[in-house]
C-alpha cells in the first residue's frame, strides 16, 4: 500500500528538483541591489567570481557609476498590499517632462504600469542603488576576473597585469585556468608573469625561489619593486635573498639593453621626423640657395590640410574666416572608410602646400634669387602673414587631429615599444628619400634641376626654361614640407605656429649634412636624432640634452663649415 505514496513522493521531489535552477548573474546582482544587509551584498557579489560575460560586467559598471535605481512597486490591495523593490535602469531618451523609460535589471525589459503601458520614471523620484567601499572592492575583483575572458586581447592583458600587481593568492587558480585556454602569446606571457608575482607572496621558500628565477628568465621589468621587497623580507632566509638578488641583477641588465635599443629607435624616429621636415628645405635652401623662413608655415599648411580632410571624412567642419561663416560638409564615413582618411590626406597636404609654395615663388621668391639676405627678410615677413592667416581661418587654439587605429597601437619586441606612427614615419621617410634620389638622378626633370642649380646662366643659354624649373623645384620642396606637416599632425598638436618648433632644427640638419647634399641631410637627421635621444637618456634632462647637441653642432661647423658632404659645382666656385 505504501508504494503508490512513495512513488508519488519521489515524483514530487524529482519535479521540485527540476523546478530548482541556478540563479543567473542578473538575478544575483538584482538580489544584491535590493538587499539591505551589507555583508550579504558582498557575499552575493563574491559568488559571481569566475562568471564572465557582458551581463556581469555591464551591470556592475552601471551600479558603480550610479546608473541603477530602486523602484518601489505596490502589489495587492488593502492589508495584503506589499511593496516590492525592483532594481531598474533608465534609458537615455527623455520625454517632454524629463521622464525616461525604466527597464528591469533582471530581464532588461521595460516595466509596465497597471494598464500594460511602458512605465516612464524620473531619476529624481527614485532611490539610487548605493554602494560602499567593501562592495566596490568585491565588484572590482569580479570585474577584473571577468575581463580575463574578454574578446579583446589588450583588455585581457591589462586585467592579467592588474591581478599580478595585486599579488592576491585567491586569483592564482583563475589565472592558471585561463592560461590553459589562452591563445594569444602576449597574454600568455602576462599570465606567466602574474603567476610568478603572486608566487613571491607564497610561504614556501622553494616556490619563491622558482618564481624569482622565472621572472629573471622572462626579463620582467615591472617585477623589480616586488623583488626588492622580497629581498628585504627574506633577510633571514639566505637562499631566497640570493635568488632575489640574482634576479634583480639579471633584470637590470635586461633593462639596460631595452633602454639602449629603445633609445636607438626613438632616435631613428626623431631623425625621420627631422628628415621629413628638412628634406623639403634641403631642396629649397640646399639646391636653390633660397633661405625660406616660411618653410615652417608650409608645414602648418600640410597639417591643417590633414585636419580638413579628417573632418570631411567625418561630420564636417565649420570655419569663420574674416568673420564669415563657412560650412564644409562631411561624408560621415565610419569604420574602415573613416580610418583611411590619412591616406587621402597625404597627397592632399602635398598638393596644397606645393600650391602655396608655387604662389610664393611666383610673387616673391623669383625676384630674390642670388640675394640671400633679401630672401630671408621677405620670407620671414611671409611667415608672419601666413601665421596670422591661419589664425583668422582656424583660430588661435590648437586643433586635434586623431590618429587612425592602424597608427595608434604599438609593437612590443623584447620590451622595446615600437609605436606604429613612428614606424610609419621611418618607413615613409625612407620612401621619400628614395623617391627624391630617383627624381634627381633618373628623370629629365632631375637633370634640369641639377643643371640649373650648377650654372643657371649656362643652362638658360642651352635652352632650359630656368623659370619653370625654379617654379617646379620650389613647389616640390614646399610639397614635401606639407607632407611633413601631415606626419607631425599624428605626433603632436596642430597650431598656427607649429612650424616654428621645427624650422631651426631643419636648417641645422641641412647645414650639418652639407648644403645641397641629399645623403648629408639623411645622415645629419639620423645622427642628430640619435644624439639628442641618447643625451636625454644619459643626462635624464631633455633641456640639457638639446643644449649639448646644439653646442656640439656649433663646434662641428667650426671644424667643417661646409658640413659632412661638400657639394662642388661651378655655381659654388663662381
Amino acid at each position: 500500500m505504501r508504494s503508490p505514496f512513495i512513488f508519488l513522493f519521489l515524483l514530487l521531489a524529482f519535479g521540485a528538483g527540476l523546478g530548482a535552477r541556478a540563479e543567473t548573474p542578473r538575478e544575483i546582482i538584482a538580489k544584491a541591489m535590493v538587499t539591505e544587509d551589507a555583508e550579504e551584498q558582498v557575499k552575493l557579489i563574491d559568488s559571481l567570481i569566475g562568471r564572465s560575460g557582458d551581463d556581469v560586467r555591464g551591470l556592475l559598471l552601471a551600479w558603480k557609476e550610479g546608473s541603477v535605481y530602486i523602484y518601489e512597486q505596490k502589489k495587492g490591495e488593502g492589508d495584503s498590499a506589499v511593496t516590492v523593490k525592483i532594481p531598474v535602469t533608465l534609458d537615455e531618451k527623455q520625454d517632454a517632462e524629463g521622464r525616461q523609460l525604466a527597464r528591469g535589471v533582471i530581464d532588461g525589459q521595460p516595466l509596465k504600469n497597471e494598464k500594460g503601458e511602458p512605465l516612464l520614471l524620473s531619476s529624481g523620484d527614485l532611490t539610487q542603488a548605493d554602494t560602499d567601499s567593501n562592495l566596490r572592492t568585491a565588484m572590482k575583483s569580479v570585474l577584473d576576473l571577468a575581463a580575463l575572458s574578454a574578446p579583446d586581447a589588450l583588455t585581457r592583458r591589462n586585467a592579467v597585469s592588474k591581478l599580478g600587481m595585486g599579488q592576491d593568492p585567491t586569483h592564482l587558480a583563475p589565472l592558471q585556468l585561463r592560461l590553459k585556454e589562452e591563445t594569444d602569446s602576449s597574454v600568455k606571457a602576462a599570465i606567466r608573469e602574474a603567476v610568478d608575482l603572486i608566487a613571491l607572496k607564497n610561504d614556501d621558500a622553494k616556490v619563491q625561489i622558482d618564481a624569482a628565477r622565472d621572472l629573471a628568465a622572462i626579463g620582467s621589468i615591472p617585477s623589480q619593486d616586488f623583488l626588492q621587497q622580497l629581498l628585504k623580507d627574506s633577510a633571514s632566509n639566505p637562499p631566497v635573498a640570493a635568488a632575489a638578488k640574482a634576479s634583480l641583477a639579471s633584470i637590470a641588465t635586461h633593462t639596460k639593453w631595452v633602454n639602449f635599443y629603445g633609445t636607438i629607435f626613438r632616435g631613428a624616429s626623431l631623425g625621420s621626423v627631422l628628415l621629413v621636415v628638412a628634406i623639403g628645405l634641403a631642396i629649397c635652401f640646399g639646391l636653390m640657395g633660397v633661405i625660406n623662413m616660411a618653410h615652417g608655415e608650409l608645414i602648418a599648411v600640410g597639417a591643417y590640410s590633414t585636419y580638413i580632410v579628417q573632418n570631411i571624412f567625418g561630420a564636417g567642419l565649420a570655419l569663420s574666416p574674416f568673420g564669415h561663416s563657412i560650412w564644409i560638409p562631411g561624408v560621415n564615413a565610419g569604420g574602415y572608410a573613416y580610418e583611411c582618411y590619412f591616406l587621402v590626406a597625404l597627397p592632399v597636404s602635398f598638393m596644397v602646400a606645393a600650391g602655396v609654395g608655387i604662389v610664393l615663388e611666383r610673387f616673391v621668391i623669383r625676384f630674390l634669387y642670388r640675394r640671400p639676405l633679401e630672401s630671408l627678410l621677405a620670407t620671414w615677413g611671409v611667415s608672419l602673414v601666413l601665421q596670422q592667416l591661419l589664425r583668422l581661418v582656424f583660430g588661435a587654439n590648437n586643433v586635434q587631429v586623431y590618429s587612425p587605429k592602424w597608427l595608434s597601437g604599438n609593437w612590443t619586441v623584447f620590451d622595446v615599444i615600437l609605436g606604429w606612427n613612428r614606424v610609419f614615419v621611418i618607413g615613409f621617410a625612407v620612401l621619400i628619400v628614395v623617391a627624391i634620389w630617383l627624381l634627381l638622378t633618373r628623370t629629365p626633370l632631375g637633370l634640369l634641376i641639377r643643371a640649373v642649380m650648377q650654372n643657371r646662366t649656362m643652362a638658360a643659354c642651352m635652352g632650359v626654361r630656368t623659370e619653370r624649373v625654379n617654379l617646379l623645384t620650389f613647389g616640390l620642396g614646399s610639397g614635401l614640407a606639407g607632407l611633413a606637416g601631415a606626419f607631425l599632425s599624428q605626433i603632436g598638436n596642430v597650431g598656427p605656429s607649429m612650424g616654428q618648433d621645427y624650422i631651426v632644427n631643419a636648417f641645422m640638419t641641412v647645414v650639418v649634412g652639407g648644403v645641397g647634399s641629399l645623403a648629408g641631410t639623411v645622415v645629419s637627421a639620423v645622427g642628430i636624432g640619435v644624439a639628442d635621444q641618447s643625451l636625454q637618456q644619459i643626462l635624464l634632462n631633455p633641456v640639457m640634452g638639446k643644449i649639448l647637441v646644439l653646442v656640439a653642432i656649433i663646434l662641428f661647423l667650426q671644424w667643417r663649415p661646409a658640413g659632412l658632404f661638400v657639394t662642388k659645382s661651378r655655381g659654388l666656385e663662381s
